[in-house]
């Protein structure tokens, strides 16, 4: 009977590690969608010439929903160390910590993971999108 409650914990301890992992992943889905909205309702808005610079605004969403979604994705990846901590821990040791600090070291920095093959497409597209969105019709203006 002891041995299934130290066990117990355990997959308890694991259950709140997933739950928070998964709402992570949920975060930065959520992010990606809301970027992609404001970013297009910002091109709507510029459609109309005398509103052309509202492009330029488009930066500021795209900027800050990268960063926000490198932030979640550094703390998805600590969580997952963690949860290997803790998949591997004895069931007596068990402590239900969700302090990320003693895995910190294994998972690369914020800016790397926002700078990584997966964040920098997406988001490198929508900032590269609004670039030339803002560009190409004011070298419309030279060719014409």
């Amino acid at each position: 009977m002891k041995a299934r409650n130290s066990m117990d914990k355990k997959i308890k301890h694991l259950e709140m590690l997933q739950t928070i992992i998964q709402r992570m992943a949920g975060n930065s889905f959520m992010l990606k969608g809301w970027n992609v909205i404001l970013v297009s309702a910002l091109f709507a808005l510029a459609v109309d010439a005398s509103k052309s610079r509202l492009v330029f605004l488009a930066y500021l969403p795209a900027l800050v929903f990268w960063l926000l979604d490198g932030y979640f994705l550094h703390q998805e990846r600590m969580f997952r160390k963690l949860y290997d901590k803790v998949r591997e821990t004895s069931e007596n040791a068990i402590d239900f910590s969700m302090n990320t600090t003693p895995v910190a070291d294994q998972v690369d920095s914020w800016p790397r993971v926002m700078f990584s093959r997966t964040l920098f497409l997406f988001h490198g597209a929508i900032v590269l999108t609004i670039t030339l969105a803002w560009i190409l019709p004011a070298l419309g203006h030279f060719v014409a």
